[in-house]
């Protein structure tokens, strides 16, 4: 089995490929900058196991929340690669991801700016939100029993428990990222 694991949604990159069980992941720390790699790394990835996109069995797309931009490069990448190559198409939950490392009730956020996070809290023994998702305060979830606490910026994949959890797409060109709020010019609409 050749699986494509792609996030976007952070300040780092995350790209994996997972060939039965064996995991060939990058980090690629970036400043709003990941248009400029994510292609060329699922290329050197495909190239360093000597595979084409079209020997993959499946793409796995990080659906956020966070970054807006960043986001919708992993949405849009996976669901073109899928579509295009009729490829099945999953995802999994960017909160999740970045928390999959850590076994226990884990605190997962990514920074919304303003005191305010994108967060949740999993246990992820038994892949149970404690806590929904959501757009919240950081000192409000943080209240809350949990392990372990993970961030965008120091996070460790477990590839595997991706590809455990991940959730199938039944309509690939039909997948939009998770934003959980508004972006700033809906919000000005509003006003």
């Amino acid at each position: 089995m050749k699986s494509l694991i792609v996030d976007s949604a952070t300040q780092v990159l995350y790209i994996a490929l997972v060939i039965d069980g064996s995991v060939n992941e990058k980090y690629i720390p970036g400043r709003n900058d990941h248009a400029k790699y994510i292609v060329s790394t699922i290329d050197e990835l495909l190239k360093s196991e000597n595979i084409t996109t079209n020997e993959l069995d499946e793409i796995i797309c990080g659906i956020g929340p966070g970054s807006y931009t960043g986001v919708r490069m992993a949405v849009t990448v996976c669901k073109m690669m899928a579509v295009f190559m009729n490829k099945p198409l999953y995802k999994i939950s960017t909160l999740k991801l970045i928390a999959s490392n850590l076994k226990g009730i884990v605190l997962s956020t990514i920074d919304a700016r303003r005191g305010n996070v994108f967060g949740t809290i999993i246990d992820t023994i038994n892949d149970k939100y404690i806590i929904e998702e959501a757009h919240t305060s950081y000192s409000e979830l943080k209240e809350n029993h949990f392990d372990f606490e993970v961030n965008e910026n120091d996070f460790k994949v477990d590839a595997l428990y991706i590809l455990e959890h991940k959730e199938k797409v039944i309509e690939p060109h039909l997948l939009v990222p998770n934003y959980l709020r508004d972006t700033e010019a809906e919000r000005n609409l509003h006003d």
